[in-house]
Formats: C-alpha cells, structure tokens, sequence
C-alpha cells in the first residue's frame, strides 16, 4: 500500500513538472482577478443569513480569516526561512521598516480595499486600484533613481489618466462627496488611497528590505498586519464587530475562500514564478483587472458604465505600454548581464488585490 502511494506521487509530481509555468500562472490570475468579485458575493450571501443581528460573513471577518488562512500557508511554504537566528540577522531598521510596511500593505492597503468594495461597484475597484503601478514607477524614479525608458513612463501616465477618468466621470449616486469642484465617490477614494499605501510600501521595502529574504518578509507582513487590522478594527468598531468570526457558517464559507484563493492561488502562483521568466510572469499578472471586471460581470452581474469603458481602455493601453517598456528593459538587461526587476515585484504590481 506505502509503495502504491509513494508511486502516485511520484506520478502525480512528474504530471506537475510536465505542466508549463505559463499554465500556473494564469489559473492563479483568474483566481486573483476573480477575489473582489466573489468577496462581495460571499457577503451578500452573509447578509441574507443573519446570525444574532449581524452578518457573520461581514468584510472584516473575510480579511481577518482570510489573512490567518494566508498566514497558515505562508508559514507552511516558507517554513525554512523562519528560524531564529534567521530573525536576529535582521537589523533594527529592517525591523521597524517591516512594522510600516506590515501597517501600510498588510493593514491598511486591505482594509481600504474591504471597504471600498462596501461602498462602490467591484469594477470600479479594480480599476482606480491600477493606480499603484504608475505611483510605484514614479516614486521609484524620485527616491530610488531607477532609469525607466519612454514607454514605461507613457504607460504610466496613461494609467493614472485612465483612473482619473474611472473617477470624475461616475455618474452622481450615494456615498459621494465634493472636491475641487468635482463629485468623487467615497469607495473610488479608498481604493485609491489603498493604492497609495501599497506604492509607498513596495517603495520602502524595496529600499530598506531588499537582503530580507522574500518568506520572512511575507510571513512577517501578513502576521503583522492581520493583528494591527484586527487591533483598529475593534477600537474603531468596538469588541462586538468580530462577534460572528467563530460562527461555523462563516467558517463553512472561509473555508472555500481560504482554499481557493488563498492556498491554490498562492500555491499556482508561486509555482508558475519559479518555471517562467520574470516578463512573462509580469505580462500574465497585468490580465488580472481584466479577469477582475469579467468576474464582475458574470458573477455580480455588473455592467460596465460609460466611465468604466473609457477609464478601462484607457488604462489597459496604459498596461500594454508598460509591457513594450518592460519586454525592452528585460531584453537590454539580458544583454549586458544587470540584474532585472524582482519577479516578485512585478507581481505585486501587476496583479493587485488578491482577496488577502
């Protein structure tokens, strides 16, 4: 019978390596670009199975759970990253620079993005999100004097245009407020103040993180910033606002959450980094909003508005300028031997939310 076993897995790990990274990759973006969607559909079903007054699928409770479920598989992937004398190597900077950053793309950025997707549509998320990317290059290129070429900075501007667009052309609804003479939608202005937080983060990490190895960094931001999120939340919201985090319905819900976005995502993605080439990886990643919207469409049943198409074609030539830029900058560093942009970078960037 052991031997029975052992030959399956044997079988089943050659069928895995057979399979080409590019194939990870892309379940893994549909399973990332669909999160937001069904995010919100999960909490439309908690709002209609009302548990002691309250919905024990509320937002909070799916970041809180789903941040410990990522947790979970973080530590389990990278297990042997996390040791002690691993933990003292770090310096009293690097410390304090994970601590912001926990609290910025591990607290924050999320909660933002939880509450945005309370107040506003899941496609116009997905979209003003995109603003991380050109904010990142922009702040790179101020703090961190990165040399980009031509076509990275026209992608970038095209996006930030195309967010604008996304923003100041929503049709008058509730939830809105006025500035600068225009009506900005409260969820529009989470997202895009999540995107900030996200830009500053990935700047800092990239200056101040660089030689703590990548399991480290994502156990010890996750970690972190599920405690500081769960802290503010209950001084903001009071002892009660997690009252349904152990209600077995929730649990029942997570479960499927955690184990589809969370553990085969993470695990697809991973996977498919380690068998493709950091553009490759970088151009599947910038399909996420598209997948993103048509997950909208489909499962929330969502029409894309006026504001949605332009913003939306707007910033998807904004990505395509981006991948010319990156295909040559890629091309150029291959000749001359520079080190490229981390893959992991390119992920973060690219792919956005990821339901965690």
């Amino acid at each position: 019978m052991r031997h029975s076993s052992s030959q399956q897995a044997t079988a089943l790990s050659r069928l895995m390596y057979r399979i080409p990274g590019q194939t990870y990759l892309w379940f893994a973006v549909v399973i990332f670009g669909a999160s937001s969607a069904v995010t919100r559909k999960i909490t439309e079903i908690g709002a209609q199975n009302f548990i002691g007054g309250q919905n024990p699928i509320s937002l909070c409770n799916v970041l809180f759970v789903g941040n410990l479920c990522a947790l979970m598989v973080l530590v389990i992937i990278h297990r042997q990253q996390w040791y002690l004398t691993a933990l003292r190597q770090r310096s009293g900077q690097e410390w304090r620079s994970l601590i912001i950053v926990a609290i910025l793309s591990g607290a924050l950025a999320p909660g933002l993005v939880f509450q945005a997707l309370a107040l506003t549509q899941v496609t116009n998320v997905v979209l003003v999100t995109r603003l991380e990317p050109p904010l990142t290059l922009a702040l790179s290129i101020w703090l961190l004097g990165d040399r980009v070429n031509r076509w990275e900075v026209l992608g970038a501007i095209a996006a930030f245009v195309g967010v604008g667009l996304t923003i100041f052309l929503q049709p008058a609804r509730e939830a809105m407020m006025q500035m600068g003479g225009f009506h900005i939608g409260v969820g529009e202005l989470l997202a895009a103040l999540s995107a900030i937080a996200l830009a500053v983060s990935t700047i800092l990490g990239k200056k101040r993180l660089s030689q703590v190895p990548l399991g480290l960094y994502s156990i010890v931001r996750t970690g972190l910033g599920t405690l500081i999120f769960f802290v503010l939340a209950l001084v903001l919201y009071g002892r009660n606002h997690f009252m349904g985090v152990l209600s077995p319905f929730l649990w029942q819900w997570m479960l499927v959450y955690g184990v589809i976005i969370v553990v085969v995502g993470q695990s697809f993605w991973l996977t498919g980094l380690r068998a493709s080439s950091i553009s490759t990886a970088s151009i599947v990643g910038s399909f996420a909003p598209i997948v993103g919207i048509v997950a909208a469409y489909f499962i929330l049943g969502e029409v894309p508005t006026l504001a949605q198409y332009m913003g939306g074609s707007v910033i998807l030539l904004g990505l395509v300028l981006s991948q010319i830029g990156l295909q040559r900058r890629t091309y150029k560093s291959a000749l001359t031997n520079a080190e490229s942009v981390p893959a992991e970078q390119a992920i973060e960037a690219n792919t956005g939310f990821k339901g965690i």
